[in-house]
């Protein structure tokens, strides 16, 4: 549970139809193996110990009072196991008859909830008061479908179930279970194979789990039931916030994952749409020890992008689309019709003027419109300065060279600085000379300063304040370096125009820099990797700490997966440390950003994005990371 991961598994044994002691040895079984990998809450189908296929045998007494010797069987299998097992039968009490989850935990039956949802079956729908009971005669609990499974060691995980067709109710209960603080929700189903089951209960344990940001165990009957009139598959899957983590579908199939209770819990509080529920429901605390959950889900290098790289193309048109039409708007707004572009060979600034060259054609107005001015001066090489030309006029873009060299250099000599001393005056003069050239242009062809900075040079601060930190409108703003690199390599697979391709292509292989020192051997000397890190690397760093708002242990820990075959434990540290750092003391940049698009629901607009403080202390931070450095 460590870092506010949970082991959990979706079940489906082989059975015999009406023979639960069969049955509950089957169960028996998947729980040991799920022990040996170390899972904390296992789920099983609905009726797991008698099957769905009973059909009239289900209300026999002989046979519920099997099932009742079946399930005690299976709950002194659990004594002393840290693991909340949902395994299902019929119940009878008094003329009702119930088709129950048996909530089990460490040798005692915790609770027996009912389904609800009981059209077209032999079953009773519940009252609402809960009924103590005794089952099989040794294990007093209470029957009622009005109560959750809260953890009393971690107050993140709260778990919720769902019997047979009550997950199909308009609103189930699970949605006011959600909102109350069930953050996991069993789902013990009932539903046969068809050619369409599997494709719509996929749609919908995403749907579900993304509608109520929770972690989802579906467990559908398989192998074993009769085929008299339906067939069953046992579709097993674990689903987080509208993503799949394990799925299976076979004979005895087993699902397991790890759900992440700590990120669902984390997402609410920014919704603010849960914990306000006026129901208040009956609780059945069970254990689980604070112990590290061995991970065997897949995390991302690139979190910000599709998980399957065939999305990819439809999500770089949608992301390029998005900025357009911000563009446009902006455009029409002000009375504009052309855009003024730095050009600097580096993939921001290739997007940004391919983005520009987009919009004024959707303008109806001519691709000449698009003012793509490079602005060599002391750290320019031929290869950038070219490959910003190629671009440029293969969109048919007008290309300005503006040498600025000898208006910084007079700048230099007015401020008193010496035309050798490469400190940091001499980078960010020529930085915000740039801007003031370009917004002056801007002014004089009825135009648009269209910024190129992107979402992580923001975040890491790796921009001169009011030079190419201002603009008059930022596309990309919204775009980490991981987008807007995916985006150029998008359309450099997907143009026709070799030319365009093979410069976009040289464009990617580039390294990152404000090419602000002078070269070596025309070759650029300044790489900004070297001081902020890997952009990719910074990308990850921002979805797990600023979106998911996870701690720099728990962030460190999900690097060592996806970057263990790149950066050690302790580069990953430093990189952190740097990250963290520069998080806080650039805020001050971030503060006063000109507008532009999102294009996901993170951002650092400091008028509906990520807002701190110009001057917060990192010390909450660099203490965790210091104790991580002496482990």
């Amino acid at each position: 549970m460590k870092d506010g991961f949970v082991k959990v598994a979706a079940a489906s044994p082989v059975i015999r139809v009406a023979d639960p002691d069969y049955n509950a040895d089957r169960v028996i079984e998947t729980i040991q193996t799920a022990k040996e990998k170390g899972v904390k809450v296992l789920v099983f189908p609905e009726l797991t110990l008698t099957g769905v296929t009973c059909y009239d045998l289900i209300g026999m007494r002989n046979l519920l009072n099997a099932s009742e010797d079946a399930l005690c069987k299976v709950v002194e299998a659990t004594e002393e196991l840290d693991m909340l097992v949902f395994v299902g039968l019929p119940y009878a009490l008094g003329g009702q008859l119930y088709s129950c989850a048996a909530a089990v935990y460490n040798g005692d039956v915790i609770a027996m909830v009912p389904r609800t949802e009981v059209n077209g079956t032999p079953f009773s729908c519940p009252d609402d008061e809960p009924v103590d009971i005794v089952v099989g005669g040794r294990y007093e609990t209470w029957l009622t479908n009005d109560v959750v499974f809260p953890s009393n060691v971690n107050s993140d995980l709260t778990v919720a179930v769902e019997v047979g067709n009550d997950m199909n109710e308009l609103v189930p209960m699970s949605v006011n279970q959600a909102i109350d603080g069930a953050t996991l929700i069993a789902q013990m189903a009932s539903f046969p194979a068809t050619v369409t089951s599997t494709q719509e209960a996929e749609l919908d344990i995403k749907y579900r789990s993304k509608h109520l940001l929770a972690g989802m165990i579906m467990a559908a009957p398989g192998t074993g039931e009769s085929t008299t009139d339906n067939v069953f598959t046992g579709l097993c899957m674990v689903a987080e916030n509208g993503v799949i983590l394990d799925r299976k579908e076979e004979a005895g199939a087993l699902a397991i994952s790890e759900v992440d209770v700590d990120h669902m819990t984390n997402l609410r509080r920014k919704s603010g749409a849960f914990g306000s529920s006026e129901m208040a429901y009956n609780v059945a605390e069970w254990g689980m020890e604070e112990e590290e959950t061995v991970l065997t889900r897949y995390y991302s290098k690139n979190p910000h992008l599709p998980a399957l790289e065939k999305d990819v193309p439809a999500y770089c048109e949608r992301m390029m689309q998005i900025q357009v039409d911000a563009l446009i708007k902006r455009m029409e707004y002000a009375g504009l019709d052309h855009c003024v572009v730095g050009i600097s060979g580096g993939v921001d600034s290739t997007l940004c003027v391919m983005i520009c060259s987009m919009a004024v054609r959707k303008m109806g107005l001519p691709s000449t419109n698009v003012v793509a001015c490079t602005l060599p001066c002391f750290g320019t090489t031929s290869r950038t300065k070219s490959n910003a030309i190629v671009v440029a006029e293969q969109w048919g873009c007008e290309v300005r060279v503006i040498d600025i060299g000898n208006s910084v250099k007079a700048h230099f000599d007015d401020i008193g600085h010496a035309h050798d001393d490469y400190t940091i005056a001499f980078e960010n003069a020529q930085a915000r000379e740039r801007t003031q050239v370009l917004m002056d242009v801007a002014n004089k062809v009825n135009g648009m300063n269209v910024g190129t900075e992107d979402l992580s040079e923001y975040i890491d601060g790796w921009c001169t304040y009011n030079g190419d930190h201002t603009s008059m409108y930022d596309v990309n703003m919204g775009l980490t370096k991981t987008q807007v690199r995916t985006a150029v390599r998008h359309i450099a697979a997907t143009t026709e125009d070799k030319v365009l391709a093979t410069a976009l292509w040289d464009v990617l292989e580039c390294p990152v820099s404000p090419e602000l020192l002078p070269p070596k051997d025309d070759t650029i000397e300044q790489k900004s990797e070297e001081t902020v890190g890997s952009y990719s690397l910074q990308d990850f760093f921002t979805h797990k700490m600023l979106i998911c708002g996870f701690t720099p242990t728990k962030t460190l820990r999900l690097a060592e997966l996806a970057y263990g075959d790149e950066f050690s434990r302790d580069e990953l540290i430093m990189w952190l440390k740097s990250y963290c750092t520069r998080l806080c003391t650039q805020q001050f940049k971030r503060s006063c950003l000109m507008d532009g698009p999102a294009v996901e629901q993170f951002s650092v607009s400091p008028r509906n994005g990520f807002l701190i403080p110009s001057d917060a202390s990192t010390n909450m931070w660099m203490r965790e990371l210091e104790a991580l450095e002496n482990e």
